[in-house]
């Protein structure tokens, strides 16, 4: 008989069995994951980031219109009621001092609650300073007037400050685009407010309202309205929103830095400098130019159609290439752009102090580029204040750089009228885009304390 010898199993015991070998795509998959976990974190923020621009877009056109219906009679109105030129240039000086004081206002309230309440509050005040000018109109008050002058300038700082409202929720890369979407939105209300003075004009006749008061009309109910738009619409408030995620993602919550690269205090000192200063000196130049360049042209025999023309021209360079130049920020940096800006002022003011005898298709070109290069600036040194202020004193130093953008101005307008008394406007031209041309070297001189913006 045979017997059948046992073989031993040779199969593993599963509980000995090594851990299987990593997988090659392991990583990739977990990088994968990563990558899938931010991008659904990210879309409630970009979701939010869209509805907050749709508002502000909305709020824009609205204040756009009450700005420029009120700045386009102001003057006249104050020469009808005082019976003379001289003070004419009062209403410009104090929408100016308005928008000084309201911007500190405004910044301030929006620092210690956010964006809603700060710009709906600014709106609401120009609102009430519209509905004085119409009082001071019935009552043939001066001093009323200009006391609701000043009062009205809330809406031009507001105006303004709505732009960094764009950029608090926007990424690094996407900023300045932001900001430009809120500038492009003012010049559609910008042309629909001045065309409606002479509609609003025959409403106020028909109300027993003196007609040039009529566009103030318009610029209450705009500004009320714009008002009316942030405090039901701006939800999330978008500056409280970028804070909470600034904590969330383990930021420097004292500082406030979500996307800080360098030591704060020298960075913060070196982009608020380099932005002040290229937002200070295109305001200067573009003002300065631009207020004197009608007078100009009327000395040489143009017509205040002509001069009208040059003027519409000039503002619709100052706002409506902002999406290009939000792009062209974004992709070559702020402190190409800010370069470009002090070259494009030069090149306006050059070619403005070489047209012959007030030439209209020179000055209209030339006026054209100061509004770019104007353009250039402001979106550049705004997207450089904003990458450079931590979210806890943003609002705050915003503010304080639309004062001194506020007050650079005014000084800009001031001192054209005496230039041009003593050299001409050739010399304030030239003068103009000489001044623009030290954009380079403080863009220059900032980089050599470290890399703060790119």
């Amino acid at each position: 008989m045979t017997s059948t010898a046992s073989t031993p199993s040779t199969a593993p015991d599963p509980g000995d069995a090594p851990a299987p070998a990593a997988s090659p795509n392991s990583a990739a998959s977990a990088d994968a994951a990563s990558a899938d976990a931010a991008s659904a974190e990210a879309a409630p923020v970009d979701a939010a980031q869209r509805r907050v621009l749709t508002v502000l877009v909305a709020s824009q056109v609205l204040s756009g219109a009450g700005l420029a219906a009120g700045i386009t009679v102001g003057a006249l109105l104050a020469q009808q009621m005082l019976g003379s030129a001289g003070l004419a240039g009062l209403p410009s000086a104090l929408f100016t001092a308005g928008s000084a004081i309201a911007a500190i206002a405004v910044s301030r309230v929006s620092a210690a609650r956010g964006r809603r309440p700060g710009l709906a509050l600014g709106y609401a005040t120009g609102a009430v300073g519209s509905a004085g000018v119409i009082a001071a109109a019935v009552a043939d008050s001066p001093v009323l007037l200009f006391a609701a002058l000043l009062v009205y300038g809330a809406g031009t700082a507001t105006n303004l400050q709505a732009r960094y409202a764009g950029a608090d929720l926007a990424a690094p890369t996407h900023r300045a685009r932001a900001v430009s979407t809120v500038l492009v939105a003012t010049t559609l209300g910008g042309i629909a407010g001045p065309n409606l003075a002479a509609p609003t004009g025959d409403l106020a006749a028909v109300l027993g309202i003196p007609r040039l008061a009529g566009p103030f009309l318009l610029a209450g109910a705009a500004y009320a309205a714009a008002a009316a738009v942030l405090a039901i619409g701006l939800r999330p408030d978008p500056l409280l929103l970028a804070r909470e995620r600034a904590e969330a993602a383990g930021a420097d919550a004292a500082a406030g830095r979500a996307d800080a690269v360098q030591e704060p205090a020298a960075g913060i000192r070196r982009g608020v400098l380099l932005g002040t200063s290229v937002m200070v000196l295109t305001q200067v130049v573009m003002v300065a130019v631009m207020t004197m360049t009608p007078v100009h042209m009327h000395d040489m025999g143009h017509g205040t159609a002509a001069s009208g023309l040059v003027i519409a021209i000039h503002i619709g360079a100052m706002y409506l290439p902002s999406p290009l130049t939000g792009r062209l920020v974004d992709r070559y940096g702020r402190t190409a752009l800010a370069t470009a800006s002090g070259l494009t002022l030069l090149a306006a003011g050059v070619l403005a102090a070489l047209a012959p005898g007030g030439s209209v298709p020179l000055l209209a070109l030339a006026l054209a580029l100061l509004g770019l290069g104007w353009n250039f600036g402001l979106v550049a040194g705004t997207a450089i204040i904003t990458d450079a202020v931590p979210l806890a004193t943003r609002a705050r130093t915003q503010g304080m750089v639309d004062v001194a953008i506020a007050v650079s101005g005014a000084a800009g307008g001031l001192a054209s009228g005496a230039v041009v008394d003593l050299a001409g406007y050739p010399v304030l031209a030239l003068g103009g885009g000489l001044l623009a041309v030290a954009e380079g070297p403080a863009v220059v001189l900032t980089a050599r304390g470290g890399p703060v913006v790119r």
